[in-house]
């Protein structure tokens, strides 16, 4: 082969190879795309389906589709103030404690451990949080625990101006507050409907972790609906994994739409930072408590005047019900709505306003989302059989050392078990009413079949297996027929509440 032939052949051997190399980029891009087109499925799937009326469907989520998370946050991050507050301390602090369950109040200096003011002629606390600017003239959203009892309140914005702030209204029950700046044209988040989350969608936290003021962070919603857990008495938190740390108390959460889902209230930690579970107040629990505020001062909610509690598999089995579901009536208050309808202790409410009873926190949140005045339908279990009653909610108006003894011999359910007669001193003692009859537990052996399903020191048992117990001959009479039984549902007094439990051999 001549020269020029090599020539030739070295010149196509070199073409092949940028065609090859031309080729897998190609495939590179192809396989790139589909990724890529992978990774914004879930925001397209929502512009392919439109919201229903039921607000199960989201909406189509601009911000994200136009500048991603970056333009989500332009838009958020001025309405998202830092609270400074001032109060006088009763005693000095050490500190707060590093409890599993932590709310997001932050001290300033990074230890934990609060700040005295110089000058201050009496020991005063500072401490600093975050809110939210959810209206133009000034309204500020943000935790009770960062308000309440303060002297001073201080809310910066993020271009630097300062404003003092006002209390307009606080509610330790939802750990909700909202305060007042005097200015106009202020930047704010719109709100959102938290009932339209999903588990697994997009959210961003804003705040001011630690004093960075500003900070976003980005996660999903991991559940919705958590409740139980002792952090506020009207709890149905979203738990979200973006980071969030002491300062971010009262901070925003939102949704890929840049709308208000949420306000931070409380992490789960056993270092007091973050560790991937995160709690927040949906808005569908915040705006009703905002708007009452805001209009008077207060919050109204509806009151239904029953003790319940969540029905355990074992308690539904007693009760004759086809699921572990509703909520147990354990006590019934005289003259209020429930008593007035009909509703008895024993009753299991299955339905309200035609929708599922799921356990006691769903109907809290029915009956105090209730408009005061309104007559509603109330479906019950009542020994196996659906009765309907119609209550009308009313305003809801917020309303020890046991003596040793040595245990009886009891065989069966109740072994281990040691009871005395109530009288007037021991009631006073323990924080029962007057009209409560019974026995107190005195004491319950450490792994015995009763300590197992919950009885503890201090219980008073009204009830077993339906038949009354007012008097130790009461209960060694009624026990004495149960000790080849394999269980007993009790009826206890604790503190001024009541519950009922079921104790499995």
């Amino acid at each position: 082969m001549g020269k020029n032939g090599r020539e030739l052949v070295q010149q196509f051997d070199v073409l092949k190879y940028w065609q090859k190399c031309l080729g897998l980029a190609g495939m590179g891009i192809l396989v790139g795309g589909l990724l890529l087109g992978s990774w914004n499925m879930p925001f397209q799937s929502h512009a392919a389906n439109p919201p229903s009326s039921s607000g199960s469907q989201l909406a189509d989520p601009p911000y994200f589709q136009q500048g991603g998370f970056a333009d989500i946050a332009k838009k958020v991050t001025p309405a998202v103030v830092n609270i400074t507050v001032r109060k006088q301390a009763a005693v000095p602090m050490s500190g707060p404690q590093l409890n599993p369950m932590e709310k997001f109040f932050e001290w300033p200096g990074g230890s934990g451990l609060p700040r005295q003011h110089p000058n201050a002629p009496a020991p005063q606390e500072q401490g600093a949080g975050s809110g939210v600017i959810v209206s133009a003239d000034g309204y500020v959203l943000t935790n009770n625990h960062v308000v309440e009892d303060v002297k001073e309140i201080l809310v910066t914005l993020p271009d630097k101006r300062e404003f003092p702030g006002t209390v307009v209204g606080l509610d330790p029950q939802t750990d909700l507050a909202v305060i007042k700046i005097e200015a106009t044209d202020l930047p704010f988040i719109q709100w959102g409907d938290s009932s339209s989350l999903q588990v697994g969608e997009y959210v961003l936290a804003v705040g001011n972790p630690f004093g960075l003021n500003s900070t976003v962070t980005l996660g999903i919603v991991s559940a919705l609906g958590r409740g139980g857990m002792g952090i506020t008495q009207y709890e149905d938190f979203i738990q979200t994994d973006a980071a969030i740390n002491p300062g971010n108390s009262g901070g925003a959460l939102v949704n890929t739409r840049g709308e208000l889902v949420g306000i931070n209230t409380a992490i789960f930690s056993r270092t007091g930072g973050y560790q991937g579970i995160g709690f927040a107040v949906p808005t569908k629990l915040a705006h009703p408590v905002y708007a009452s505020l805001v209009k008077t001062g207060a919050v109204v909610r509806g009151f239904l005047g029953v003790g319940i509690q969540a029905v355990t598999p074992d308690l539904a089995n007693s009760f004759q019900l086809d699921k572990a579901q509703g909520a147990l009536v354990t006590n019934v208050m005289p003259g209020s709505p429930a008593d007035q309808a009909g509703i008895q202790r024993g009753d299991v409410i299955v339905e309200y306003e035609g929708q599922p009873v799921i356990d006691p926190r769903t109907l809290q949140g029915q009956v105090v989302g209730t408009v005061v005045g309104n007559t509603i339908s109330l479906v019950v279990m009542r020994e196996g059989k659906k009765v309907t009653l119609r209550p009308v909610i009313r305003e809801q108006n917020e309303p020890t050392q046991v003596a040793h003894a040595n245990p009886m011999k009891h065989d069966g359910p109740f072994a281990g078990v040691a009871v005395r007669d109530l009288d007037g001193r021991m009631a006073q003692q323990l924080g029962i009413g007057e009209e409560v009859s019974g026995v107190v537990v005195m004491e319950v052996t450490p792994g015995s079949y009763a300590e197992r399903a919950g009885l503890a020191q201090g219980d008073v048992i009204s009830e077993i297996n339906r038949k009354p117990v007012r008097s130790e001959r009461d209960f060694a009479q009624v026990v004495s027929h149960l000790a080849k039984q394999k269980e007993a549902l009790i009826y206890i007094h604790r503190g001024k509440g009541a519950l009922y439990l079921t104790v499995k051999i």
